[in-house]
């Protein structure tokens, strides 16, 4: 027999930790090649981690709701015979005793440190003082958010003894401004009992019947939550609206979808159609491609859209289609129905949901006609796909005007009015909008 170290693999290149979600196999499980053991969840994705042997599950070395590094030792599998991938045992647990007896004897030694010596005034955030642990991702959400060592000390914690988790500051962002702060001389105890009752007492009392069903958040919902409530109080949002008249990508799509899906395999939608259009007015107007950071602005280099997808469980991820202007409408279409499919399977990699420029969100697909999207940070502008209706309209021709039935929608442009003015943002989306009704109904794929 022989174990082998089941390590959290690299999921990406921003992506440093993952928080465990739950374990799929438990200690004395049998688990095939390839099969999931266990589920982890980044900022953006959740996903599965694999097993590289066959064997049985031996050991688990986090818990649910830990956060854990790319790299570290997860689990160990015991696995029939012996091979370059086994550790010994013996040496392996002895080797992993000695750091935490010196972990536990430097704690105990800051711990006395602490109760001898004063605090001292910094001009930096420290969290290294509290008797709590914390792991990087928390103490970088409560950094970002301007979150004191004093304050973080009443987050009521879930995790393992105690441990604040990255639900747990992101739930208690959710209701910071309506309760009221421990005091910064509390001791943590009490703190901690202080925070959770103005946690519990911050949200409006909804009264339940008997009748009524309550439902928890879950990990996703609650980051939808905050970053949609992180962008208003962020973002000076303002909207501007535009009626297209695509009649002509209509007439001319219903003629070659089918030619299309038979040659490449994959269905010619209207969105790489959209996405294609707005790629070419980002490159016209790049100063939409840029991002805010204080009190600079940085203007991106490439052009990467976000596109909204639905899940089937009610929530939203936005997958990014790479450097979209270099793409031609084939390439689109087969970007756009892969990271859909995908989407929908929960089987995304964390990059391929971050560094967007610009987002794209499709609300006619449920028969809305215009809409006011939310920014997705920290891009300045997202677009509105409303549906497209048969409407009476009026043509002008040569001859003089006529009424007929043409197909229309309206695109919804929100943008932050922080660095875009009104001029600049009317402009893109009006430029989408000719590039949109002056479609070459001649066009070969």
């Amino acid at each position: 027999m022989a174990k082998f170290e089941l390590k959290l693999p690299k999921m990406g290149e921003s992506v440093a930790e993952a928080t465990i979600t739950s374990w799929l196999k438990e200690v004395g499980d049998t688990i095939e090649m390839d099969e999931a053991v266990l589920e982890i969840a980044t900022d953006k994705v959740d996903s599965e981690v694999p097993s590289e042997v066959e064997g049985v599950l031996l050991e688990k070395r986090f818990d649910v709701d830990d956060v854990v590094q790319v790299g570290e030792v997860i689990a160990i599998i015991e696995t029939e015979g012996e091979g370059g991938n086994a550790v010994m045992p013996a040496a392996q647990d002895e080797e992993s005793e000695v750091p935490d007896a010196a972990v536990a004897e430097v704690e105990k030694t800051f711990d006395t440190a602490k109760e001898t010596v004063s605090p001292v005034a910094s001009g930096s955030v420290d969290y290294s003082d509290s008797e709590r642990f914390y792991s990087p991702l928390v103490k970088n959400i409560a950094k970002e958010e301007g979150i004191s060592p004093e304050e973080l000390e009443g987050v009521p914690g879930t995790g393992k003894d105690g441990r604040v988790t990255k639900n747990d500051i992101l739930g208690y962002l959710e209701n910071r401004g309506k309760q009221k702060q421990p005091s910064p001389r509390s001791v943590p105890g009490e703190a901690k009992s202080i925070g959770a009752s103005s946690i519990k007492s911050a949200s409006p009392v909804a009264i339940a019947s008997g009748e009524d069903e309550i439902i928890a958040m879950d990990r996703m919902r609650k980051l939808i939550s905050h970053h949609m409530i992180q962008s208003v109080q962020t973002s000076a949002h303002v909207q501007s609206f535009v009626e297209v008249d695509v009649t002509n990508i209509v007439n001319w799509r219903s003629k070659k979808k089918a030619e299309f899906e038979k040659r490449e395999g994959e269905k010619l939608t209207f969105t790489p159609i959209f996405m294609e259009a707005i790629a070419r007015a980002l490159r016209d107007f790049p100063m939409m491609n840029i991002s805010v950071d204080g009190d600079t602005i940085i203007k991106k280099k490439n052009i990467n859209l976000g596109m909204a997808a639905a899940l089937t469980n009610g929530n939203l991820i936005v997958p990014v289609i790479r450097n979209a202007d270099q793409l031609n409408l084939v390439g689109l279409a087969k970007q756009v129905n892969d990271l859909a499919k995908r989407a929908r399977e929960n089987k995304l990699k964390p990059d391929e949901v971050q560094d967007g420029t610009y987002t794209v969100t499709n609300v006619g697909t449920f028969g809305s006609i215009m809409g006011t999207p939310i920014i997705n940070q920290p891009q300045v502008g997202i677009l509105a796909l409303g549906a497209i209706r048969k409407v009476p309209a009026v043509i002008e021709t040569p001859e003089g005007d006529f009424i007929g039935i043409r197909h229309r929608m309206f695109l919804s442009h929100s943008y932050d009015h922080r660095v875009v003015d009104g001029a600049l943002g009317g402009m893109f989306v009006k430029r989408v909008a000719d590039y949109l009704e002056d479609w070459d109904v001649e066009r070969t794929i």
